[in-house]
């Protein structure tokens, strides 16, 4: 019979062994878009206001362009963690696999959507 204490029980993963993974996903892509959304406004800034051709010019140069693709990846990323811990927390069954399915479906739609868009303006 082994005696476990509360810490060796928590260590390393936690007792269903993938707790940690969505905290530090969620952790580390938090910390990805502290950094990208303000380079990001201050790139879309630039393009504001400016004409149809203006803006695809300005989209063609590959640091606005850069930016804008990691913006839309990271916060992808980042929706799919969170909206998953969410239906984890808020469902059960059947119904928490099928909204875990279709909101990364969502996700995943919505990147390579917009990263589609970016690459026609840039290419």
């Amino acid at each position: 019979m082994a005696f476990l204490t509360d810490r060796k029980r928590a260590e390393y993963r936690g007792s269903s062994r993938t707790g940690t993974e969505h905290l530090w996903g969620q952790t580390i892509s938090a910390v990805g878009l502290a950094v990208l959304i303000p380079l990001f406004v201050l790139t879309f800034g630039g393009a504001l206001g400016g004409t149809y051709e203006e803006v695809l010019a300005y989209y063609q140069r590959p640091f606005p362009a850069i930016v804008a693709a990691m913006t839309i990846t990271v916060s992808m990323i980042h929706f799919r963690h969170g909206i998953q811990v969410v239906i984890e927390d808020y469902t059960r069954g059947l119904q928490k696999k099928f909204l875990i399915i279709l909101c990364t479906c969502i996700a995943y739609a919505i990147a390579a959507t917009g990263l589609f868009a970016l690459a026609r303006i840039a290419l």
